[in-house]
């Protein structure tokens, strides 16, 4: 069992918390049952290491056997050591180290997909994980990421996708006019979600969601700026019914790929 909070083993997998150690080592930190759950499912082959309680281990017997299935060993760790290495205030007894695994702009263009979401400049974790989630959730075929949004693996965009980050292809680093080509060249519409845009629902009566689709996600604070906004072949946005300023952008983000996932399902 481990338990010197203070050991180099114990502060290599705690320094993954930051994102030079992150991109030195091509590893990322995974936190609670549920994520750990779903990688191994999933990606059990990017499962490096495994770090339980005791009590922990005792209490998800179906952890136990998902990891035996996969070959995975798991460390014995004490309260204190699990604390040290994880990123929440109050973990849940099960820490991971795993391989960061993204997907090349090129492959994830070369399957042909219908419904990709694009974001540019998405800062903040907690959304970049929601629109994540979102996006899985819709049946969207993958997340594209471009080189000034926050790493998806980060500690708080992963806790935030609560393990859709190992159910769809994601790429990382992208340069947003290169990845609006691919996209285009693969038969896709490029639309951007932007308050000065046209309003969604005359788009969708006109039935223009129902072609495949890459959305393109801004900036929470600015949006899009202009030379993003006119990569786009179309911009529209969400019409505001009641008395609400905007929406947030990972809400808004959900409602857009929901309304071409259900106008693809419409359309056959």
């Amino acid at each position: 069992m481990l338990e010197n909070p203070r050991s180099p083993r114990v502060r290599a997998v705690a320094k993954l918390t930051k994102r030079s150690a992150r991109a030195e080592t091509g590893l990322f930190l995974l936190e609670g049952p549920q994520s750990v759950r779903e990688a191994l499912t999933y990606r059990p082959d990017a499962i490096v290491e495994l770090f339980v309680t005791p009590t922990s281990w005792e209490k998800h017997g179906d952890l136990r056997e998902q990891a035996a299935d996969a070959g995975v060993d798991a460390q014995f760790v004490t309260e204190f050591v699990l604390a040290a290495m994880a990123d929440t205030v109050t973990p849940q007894g099960v820490v991971a180290v795993a391989r960061q695994t993204p997907t090349s702009v090129r492959d994830i263009f070369a399957a042909s997909p219908r419904l990709v979401a694009i974001c540019e400049e998405v800062r903040d974790p907690g959304n970049l994980g929601t629109i994540i989630r979102a996006a899985d959730a819709s049946g969207a075929d993958a997340v594209v990421l471009t080189g000034r949004t926050v790493d998806p693996y980060n500690p708080k965009v992963v806790r935030s996708t609560t393990g859709s980050l190992f159910h769809l292809p994601i790429s990382v680093g992208g340069d947003v006019a290169d990845v609006v080509e691919r996209a285009r060249s693969v038969g896709m519409q490029v639309i951007a979600a932007d308050v000065k845009g046209d309003d969604l629902l005359e788009a969708r009566a006109a039935g223009v969601l129902a072609q495949p689709t890459a959305w393109l996600f801004g900036n929470e604070a600015r949006g899009l700026d202009d030379a993003a906004l006119t990569l786009a072949d179309r911009a529209l946005r969400l019409p505001i019914f009641g008395r609400a300023e905007s929406l947030n952008l990972a809400t808004a983000a959900s409602v857009c790929l929901y309304e071409s996932a259900f106008a693809h399902r419409t359309s056959g």
